[in-house]
């Protein structure tokens, strides 16, 4: 059988690999997944005639998990001014909480990204 190793910057915590397997799982002819936030590696026994490597590839490149890691970093402007618009920095809400949270605090800039976490949205209006 097949086997595919894959290297996912964005799998950094646990939560991700429970992600990430759910993602893979689903797919028709996938067998197994070992999948390690340690070493942000997953590796895939699949059926090649069911799934190609590439169907692979795509499910976790719409997911966020592969190439490059987007990390925003700190601007040091307010959270109410940024080019002329009004934003407020960690306020949205996410699908998996089902809760708003909203708070405000002051935050120095310490050159340190903000990093994302692929598989938690913001909730979008339909």
């Amino acid at each position: 059988m097949p086997h595919l190793t894959l290297e996912l910057p964005s799998m950094y915590g646990d939560h991700h690999v429970v992600e990430v397997r759910n993602l893979l799982l689903a797919l028709a002819g996938v067998e197994d997944v070992y999948a390690s936030s340690s070493f942000r590696i997953v590796e895939i026994q699949y059926d090649k005639t069911k799934t190609p490597p590439e169907q692979i590839e795509t499910v976790l490149g719409e997911a966020g998990y592969l190439g490059e890691m987007p990390m925003p970093t700190e601007t040091a402007v307010p959270a109410t001014k940024s080019n002329g618009e009004t934003f407020f920095r960690h306020t949205a809400a996410f699908e998996q909480t089902g809760k708003s949270v909203g708070f405000t605090q002051q935050v120095t800039y310490s050159g340190r990204p903000l990093w994302p976490c692929p598989g938690m949205g913001p909730i979008r209006e339909s």
